[in-house]
């Protein structure tokens, strides 16, 4: 199947020219056969909110308006995508990723490891189990931005069954390191796909590096861009290639399986909660 990454800019609290942007590119991307379309972190709302009453103002239900008239988009083509938005959910507001199909909102995730940036200073951390959801012919895993930092979390998709992880972004400068070589690393170390898509243009003056990139279940890079314009990425991807985790570099005598072969009753420090306080008192 052909996947795609829609590296584009948004505009901040322009709900209506958001949605308009990520129709266009849905009918673009599926003229070109891609089935599965990622698009950046809060591509529906935009990201560099200054207050949380500013974030409350813009922040959608899901599902809702704004993802409804996606979901219509995903109907008349047959095809599915994630996309991001900053989530109301009574007082609270998460960032959020949506996976919607020709069959509504199939699942939603919301941003665990949340950086001192953006609307993330007064969005609350994701409260939901990890879940991977069937979408078409693939296993989908959703990450945010500054989870793709975290291995944790991407292993914790890939033993759910994750044949793709999906991870909308929205990179500052200084994000160049898990662009150009974080993805390709959490895509081998738990053999599954991993699509990042960045978003471009500048919002409340933070700049976004674009960067965007597809990579393969053995770390190699299917597609990237190397610059901040906007940009449609494409890349064809074989679920079946994530299913099997066992690599064998020569029969008999050299085989590996990074999922088969952890260790996870040597790991109990990782579970266990820190005193480390977050930037900016939170």
């Amino acid at each position: 199947m052909k996947i795609a990454t829609v590296q584009t800019d948004i505009r901040l609290g322009d709900i209506d020219a958001n949605v308009a942007r990520l129709s266009t590119a849905l009918r673009e991307t599926a003229r070109n056969g891609a089935a599965f379309v990622i698009f950046p972190e809060c591509a529906l709302t935009g990201y560099c909110f200054p207050s949380l009453e500013e974030g409350r103002k813009y922040a959608q239900q899901v599902p809702g308006p704004a993802t409804q008239a996606l979901v219509a988009v995903c109907k008349e083509l047959g095809v599915h995508t994630v996309f991001g938005t900053v989530e109301a959910d009574g007082e609270r507001i998460f960032n959020t990723a949506v996976l919607a199909g020709p069959d509504g909102v199939i699942g939603t995730y919301r941003k665990v490891h949340l950086p001192y940036l953006g609307v993330d200073k007064f969005t609350t951390y994701g409260d939901r189990p990890f879940v991977v959801h069937q979408a078409g012919d693939v296993k989908v895993g959703m990450e945010i931005c500054y989870d793709a930092a975290f291995p944790e979390e991407s292993r914790a998709l890939a033993i759910l069954g994750a044949e793709l992880i999906a991870l909308p972004t929205n990179w500052p400068p200084g994000a160049e390191c898990v662009a150009g070589h974080v993805l390709n690393t959490r895509a081998m170390e738990n053999a599954v796909y991993f699509a990042a898509c960045n978003r471009v243009g500048t919002e409340a003056g933070f700049r976004f590096i674009g960067r965007s990139r597809i990579c393969a279940p053995n770390g190699d890079t299917l597609a990237t861009s190397n610059g901040d314009a906007e940009e449609i990425l494409y890349a064809e991807i074989d679920p079946a290639v994530a299913r099997s985790k066992r690599v064998v570099r020569k029969v008999g005598e050299h085989a590996i399986d990074r999922l088969a072969d952890r260790r996870p009753e040597m790991y109990g420090l990782l579970t266990q909660p820190h005193q480390l306080e977050r930037p900016g008192g939170r």
